[in-house]
């Protein structure tokens, strides 16, 4: 089987309840989606997705990707993509870095892969260890009144875990973390995520004037160096996230004992094989994960839901359905969610198709397309 075409569509997919804020002062409406689908001359194509929350948000941008493509594309066309290791070596021999810019190629492969075996890639990556995986949903930075009442519509929807968002203005976020957090039920979980948006005197500060209570702190500082100092001096759960940019780093947080838990964006770990290798080093060393990513639509939450579905039930803290976020969409059929959780695809592959009618005209094109028929490829 060889890589006939690389296609890439752009897809602006805006947030369901109006405005997402998060960190201090970022805001999005809009999150700008990019897919790409792999066409092979075996008839059967494969499709990944990457969609950063804002156009900055941890160095990465929805354009990114369909730059990336001008030379990943050529590379891979005449590859087999079944081979997902020799491609993943061939991307980063392509392009050093930029991770996220070759997540989906990399999803697509694995895609594509697990449709020529006859098998989900829940399998591929070992077995599903978690039939079901456990949601967290975002209570964005509003009023803490505000925030307490979305709590309460999402325990009305079935969630049981809350990211609630600060990293604003620390005061103010001591009286987010004191409102919410006891209005928790029990077997709840709570994690206040300030996205880097504070500095460390005001994270220990926050730390100080809510030890008394049972929630998660979540990556309070930039950088790895500051959230060590706050680890080390709140009497808190640490859990840590844009700053876990690679494998070097992951190796760091288990030296370190830096973290009780660790998020894995698949995207930003630079796709669904690196991903991988870190969810399995941490839960080697006993760290439980979270597997998520930025934002998306139905291919990436189908991505995330086969990484968390191949995650050990004990080291999987919870995933996102990210789809759930958006008013359009990106793929056929959405991945299932049901009380609170969810649940990736039997299905070959992951289980999803590109929704072409949303998708509309691809803004790039490689290789040797696939006719007007591509809707009816496997």
């Amino acid at each position: 089987m060889k890589i006939t075409s690389v296609a890439i569509y752009r897809k602006d997919l805006s947030y369901i309840g109006g405005t997402y804020r998060w960190g201090r002062g970022n805001a999005i409406s809009i999150a700008r989606s990019t897919v790409v689908v792999i066409g092979t001359d075996a008839g059967i194509i494969g499709a990944g997705e990457f969609c950063p929350c804002g156009e900055n948000y941890m160095e990465a941008h929805g354009e990114g990707t369909e730059a990336a493509a001008r030379l990943l594309a050529p590379a891979l066309l005449g590859q087999d993509p079944r081979q997902v290791s020799v491609i993943e070596r061939i991307l980063d021999n392509t392009i050093r870095g930029h991770g996220y810019a070759k997540a989906p190629f990399d999803a697509a492969c694995w895609d594509i892969l697990g449709k020529a075996v006859g098998q989900p890639v829940w399998m591929l990556l070992g077995g599903k260890h978690t039939d079901g995986a456990p949601l967290y949903k975002v209570a964005p930075q509003k009023s803490p009144s505000e925030m307490v009442a979305e709590m309460d519509i999402l325990r009305h929807n079935g969630y049981r875990q809350f990211q609630i968002k600060v990293g604003a203005n620390w005061v103010e976020d001591i009286e987010r973390i004191r409102s919410t957090v006891p209005n928790l039920l029990p077997g709840e979980k709570a994690f206040a995520d300030a996205n880097q948006g504070w500095r460390v005197d005001e994270a220990l500060q926050v730390g100080r004037a809510t030890r008394d209570l049972d929630y998660i702190m979540e990556q309070p500082c930039q950088t790895y160096e500051e959230c060590l100092q706050v680890r080390r001096k709140v009497d808190l759960p640490i859990k840590l996230d844009e700053c876990i940019t690679g494998m070097d780093m992951v190796q760091r947080v288990i030296a370190d004992r830096a973290a009780e838990i660790v998020c894995l964006k698949v995207a930003k770990q630079g796709g669904l094989s690196k991903a991988r290798r870190m969810r399995d080093l941490l839960i080697d060393n006993r760290i439980p994960i979270v597997a998520e990513d930025s934002w998306g639509g139905e291919i990436t939450t189908a991505v995330v839901s086969h990484f968390a579905a191949s995650t050990p039930a004990e080291f999987l803290v919870n995933t996102t359905d990210l789809h759930n976020y958006n008013n359009e969409s990106t793929g056929v059929p959405a991945p299932a969610t049901n009380n609170g959780k969810l649940y990736a695809s039997d299905d070959p592959g992951l289980g999803v198709q590109p929704e072409w009618d949303s998708l509309g005209n691809p803004v790039a094109t490689y290789g040797t397309q696939p006719a007007s028929g591509t809707p009816g490829l496997r």
